[in-house]
C-alpha cells in the first residue's frame, strides 16, 4: 500500500501548489468609491498621487505611436541611440522579424560596452526561438527570465510580469501595450497585423519608469540597477503632469484596481475605454453604472471578431448585459485584433500602459501604467479613440439577449475561472 500513500501525498502537493497559484492577494478591496470631486479638481490628483504610489510630477512630455509601423521604428531608434545604458523588459517576445531585430539593437550596445539588461516574462516568451537569447547573452545583454519553471517557484506560477518597459539612458522611456512579435508589424491593416498603442515618455516621470524596471529586476536578481546612468537628473521636457505607478501580488496588488475605481468615481462627463480584455467584477460594474446614473457618458471599444481568446469574449459578454441596458455604449473593433489599453475621463486624465481591464491584471500579473493628467493629451487620444470607434460596430442590449445559447452555457462553465482570465 505504499505506493498508494506515496500517490496520494503527490497528489495533495500537486492541489497545494495549484490552490496557492489560484489565490487572490490579502489586500482586496471591498467598497464602493463615492463620487466626491471631479477629475479638474485638485484633490483628485492629490489623491491619485498619494493612494496609488509615486507623486505625480510636472514637466514631462509624451508621444503616442500607432502600430508596429511607428511604435517599432522610434523604439529601436532609441534603443541604437543608446549611450550609457538601456533597460528593458516585456511580456511577449516571439520569434520572427521583430524579435530579431531587438535582439540584434540590444546585443549591438551591449558589444558596444554598454550596459543592457533585459527582464523577459517566461511564460510569455515560450514561443522565443533560444538562438534570439543566445544572440543577445553572447553579446554581453544580461537577460533574465521572469519566474521561470523551476520546483521552487511552482506556488508563484501564476503570476507573470506583464510589464512593458524600456528606459535607454536614463532618460528616454517607453510603455504601452506591444509585444515583441511579428503580430504587431504593419498598420493594422487585416486580421494578421494587431491594433495598438504605445508611447515615448521625456521628462522627470522618466526616473519613475527607471524604478519600476528595478523592481523585477531586484526580484530576479537580487541587484540594483542606480547610480548616474540609470538615474541621471532629468530637466522639463514639457508641460505634462504624470505619474507611473505599478502593481504586483507581492506589493501595491490593487494599485491598478483602485486606480480604475478612483477614476470612474470621479468623472463627471464622460469615460473612453479602450480595452483587449474586458472583464470587470462587481466593484468596477458598479462604479461604472453609478456613474451612468452621474449622466456620465460611457464609450467603450473591445476585440469584435479577431481575438487571441475565445474563452475571455465568452467570459467578458456575460457581464455586458446590465450596461448596455444602463446606457453604456460598448463598440467591437472589426478589421483585427484589438490590443490597446486606454482610459480617459472627462478630457482631462488619460491612464495607458500594459494593464487589461480584467481581474487577472488587477490582482494576479505584474503591471505598469502611466496617468497622465494634462487636457490637451487627452483631447488628442480622445481623437484616437474615436477614430478607432469609427472601425468599430456597436453591440446592442438586443444582440446581447439574442446571443446563442451555447454562448451562455459556456459563460457559466468558464465563471469559476473568471479571476484567471
Amino acid at each position: 500500500m505504499s505506493w498508494i500513500i506515496v500517490l496520494t501525498v503527490l497528489a495533495t502537493a500537486v492541489a497545494v501548489v495549484l490552490a496557492i497559484n489560484f489565490v487572490t492577494p490579502e489586500k482586496k478591496l471591498e467598497r464602493r468609491i463615492e463620487h466626491r470631486y471631479d477629475t479638474a479638481d485638485e484633490q483628485f490628483v492629490r489623491e491619485m498621487g498619494v493612494m496609488l504610489g509615486p507623486s505625480v510630477i510636472e514637466g514631462n512630455h509624451v508621444v503616442a505611436y500607432n502600430n508596429g509601423a511607428e511604435i517599432f521604428p522610434a523604439m529601436l531608434e532609441a534603443i541604437r541611440g543608446a549611450r550609457v545604458s538601456v533597460t528593458f523588459e516585456t511580456y511577449v517576445y516571439w520569434s520572427g522579424e521583430i524579435g530579431e531585430l531587438f535582439a540584434k539593437a540590444l546585443a549591438e550596445r551591449a558589444e558596444a560596452g554598454i550596459p543592457v539588461h533585459v527582464t523577459i516574462d517566461w511564460v510569455g516568451s515560450i514561443k522565443m526561438d533560444p538562438a534570439l537569447l543566445d544572440l543577445m547573452e553572447d553579446a554581453g545583454v544580461e537577460v533574465e527570465r521572469y519566474r521561470p519553471l523551476h520546483w521552487y517557484n511552482l506556488g508563484r506560477m501564476n503570476n507573470r510580469t506583464h510589464r512593458k518597459l524600456l528606459v535607454v539612458d536614463g532618460r528616454i522611456g517607453f510603455t504601452g501595450g506591444v509585444g515583441i512579435a511579428d503580430e504587431w508589424k504593419g498598420n493594422a491593416q487585416d486580421p494578421d497585423h494587431w491594433r495598438d498603442i504605445h508611447f515615448r515618455i521625456d521628462g522627470p516621470v522618466v526616473a519613475q519608469i527607471q524604478a519600476a524596471f528595478n523592481d523585477n529586476w531586484i526580484k530576479t536578481t537580487g541587484r540594483v540597477l542606480n547610480g548616474p546612468d540609470y538615474f541621471p537628473p532629468l530637466e522639463p521636457a514639457g508641460d505634462m503632469k504624470a505619474h507611473l505607478f505599478i502593481a504586483s501580488p507581492a506589493g501595491g496588488s490593487e494599485s491598478m484596481h483602485l486606480m480604475f475605481l478612483m477614476a470612474i468615481a470621479a468623472a463627471e462627463h464622460t469615460i473612453d475605454l479602450a480595452a483587449s480584455y474586458f472583464i470587470p467584477d462587481e466593484l468596477v460594474m458598479g462604479a461604472l453604472l453609478q456613474a451612468r446614473k452621474r449622466g456620465v457618458r460611457i464609450r467603450v471599444v473591445l476585440p469584435g471578431p479577431y481575438i487571441d481568446s475565445s474563452v475571455v469574449r465568452v467570459t467578458s459578454k456575460a457581464d455586458w448585459g446590465p450596461l448596455l441596458r444602463a446606457g453604456v455604449e460598448i463598440h467591437e473593433y472589426q478589421p483585427t485584433m484589438f490590443h490597446n489599453k486606454l482610459l480617459i475621463v472627462d478630457d482631462e486624465m488619460v491612464s495607458l500602459g500594459s494593464t487589461n481591464f480584467d481581474i487577472r491584471s488587477f490582482r494576479l500579473n505584474d503591471e505598469a501604467s502611466l496617468n497622465v493628467y494634462d487636457r490637451d493629451f487627452a483631447l488628442q487620444m480622445t481623437r484616437v479613440f474615436e477614430r478607432d470607434l469609427e472601425r468599430s460596430k456597436p453591440y446592442t442590449y438586443e444582440q446581447w439577449l439574442s446571443r446563442p445559447w451555447r454562448e451562455r452555457i459556456a459563460e457559466r462553465v468558464l465563471l469559476p475561472i473568471k479571476s484567471q482570465l
